[in-house]
């Protein structure tokens, strides 16, 4: 069954799609990656990858999306009858990403409503996520928030990034105009900015090009879901790089509003996932009306941690929708319930679950573990496999050329498809499970 949402205008599609990609990927994971590998030179590769895995996989997706009409199980299914495990990967890897992207959701609320009624935030940022039951209530109010923007269908996606999205780039330059005028805060652009290889190395050049599947969302199902929404007078590649400038952006202006304060305030750039709950709340209370800008700054995250989740859910509900058969109202309680119970193990395994492991991840990081190294990987190979060489891609320029205007770069993209991207998915691949490897022999 093909679906029959579509999206009312073509900046409501640039706006939601670039929403689902930015998220935590760009405001939480981006920076600090930058922070511990060496800043400016880590953003060169991130950007250098970007154009020759990300845009091209982006436009594969959402074209595929668009031709098909369907959700990524069955659009892969029209390629080749065996290519609908890379959709399954994609089903799954939005599925279990959600169960912890939630977690993180709800520690966003709870900072920032702490913020805004207390003017600081949570005193021990440990003790908070390590308590059995205050986690499981924001992550439960950030799932229902997500649960029921997602209800409203592919309209109540497009009102909300309409809204967001705007909103999340004025917070953002608010921020940083603070940022950048505190005292010292040219060393936070120099460390972005200036090339030093100090810190840079082959771990670092694997985790750019991990980035930018986690950043634009590749190979999780969104952008073919949401380009099945998409009508044919939209030119593809051109809204492809949009997004993608939009995505990359963003990110760098996180770094940009991050990176000053962190400096100025004489602290540790490379303090890893504590950056923003832990390193940041210092710098907030180092500031004259600090409490303001922090309240924003979580608001702010919050704004992109939404929209994200809401594109990952709606993966899930696109393929029950479309190859169960079931209402959206019913798909989306389901499944957002179904989340919930996959993420509370997650949320509890910094406190009561804490003892537990599994190949010596803790439960959060062994689904992190699980969706970074194996899903999105797996998936990105597969469909390289089949799209490439066992279908006519050819069809795929077809549909993008539905807009009036021819696709220039079509040989090149499928060069890139056929030969480049799967040698970087397979260093991704390889990465991640000598990663794995590392922490089960260690």
């Amino acid at each position: 069954m093909k679906s029959t949402n579509k999206w009312a205008s073509k900046m409501g599609f640039i706006l939601a799609t670039a929403g689902a990609a930015i998220g935590l990927g760009n405001l939480w994971k981006f920076p600090y990656l930058m922070g511990r590998n060496g800043g400016f030179p880590f953003l060169a590769a991130y950007l250098f990858f970007i154009c020759l895995l990300g845009i091209p996989v982006m436009i594969t997706e959402m074209s595929l999306g668009r031709k098909t009409g369907h959700n990524p199980v069955l659009a892969y299914d029209t390629v080749h009858p065996r290519a609908r495990i890379a959709g399954c990967f994609g089903v799954l890897a939005a599925f279990f990403i959600l169960s912890y992207y939630a977690v993180i959701g709800g520690w966003i609320i709870k900072y920032f409503i702490s913020y805004t009624f207390t003017f600081q935030a949570p005193k021990d940022f440990n003790a908070f996520i390590g308590h059995p039951t205050e986690p499981l209530f924001w992550f439960f109010l950030f799932m229902l928030f997500t649960g029921l923007i997602c209800y409203f269908g592919v309209s109540g996606i497009e009102k909300a990034s309409k809204f967001m999205m705007p909103a999340l780039f004025i917070i953002l330059l608010a921020i940083i105009l603070r940022g950048v005028t505190m005292p010292g805060a040219s060393e936070g652009l120099a460390f972005i900015f200036s090339p030093k290889l100090g810190d840079f190395d082959l771990n670092s050049v694997s985790a750019a090009l991990g980035q930018v599947f986690y950043s634009l969302s590749l190979c999780m199902g969104i952008t073919i879901t949401y380009g099945s929404y998409l009508g044919k007078d939209v030119n593809i590649p051109k809204g492809c790089l949009q997004i993608a400038l939009l995505d990359t952006c963003m990110a760098v202006l996180a770094g940009i509003a991050i990176f000053p304060a962190v400096f100025s305030c004489g602290l540790e750039p490379a303090s890893g996932p504590g950056l923003i709950f832990v390193t940041l709340p210092k710098v907030f209370e180092a500031m004259t009306g600090g409490a303001v800008f922090a309240a924003l700054f979580f608001l702010l995250v919050l704004f992109a941690a939404v929209t994200s989740a809401v594109a990952l859910l709606e993966v899930s509900v696109s393929y029950v929708m479309g190859s169960w058969h079931w209402s959206r109202r019913k798909s989306v309680l389901v499944l957002s319930v179904a989340i919930f119970l996959l993420g509370v193990p997650s949320s509890l395994s910094f406190g009561p679950l804490a003892e537990i492991s599994i190949l010596n991840y803790n439960l959060f990081d062994f689904v992190c573990m699980l969706t970074d190294n194996i899903f999105l990987p797996l998936g990105g190979i597969f469909m390289c496999y089949y799209i490439g060489w066992k279908w006519t891609p050819e069809l795929l320029v077809e549909e993008i050329n539905h807009s009036g205007k021819p696709f220039p770069l079509a040989k090149p993209w499928l060069f890139l498809i056929r030969f480049v991207v799967p040698v970087m998915v397979i260093i991704v691949s390889l990465t991640g499970f000598l990663s794995i490897y590392h922490t089960v022999s260690a």
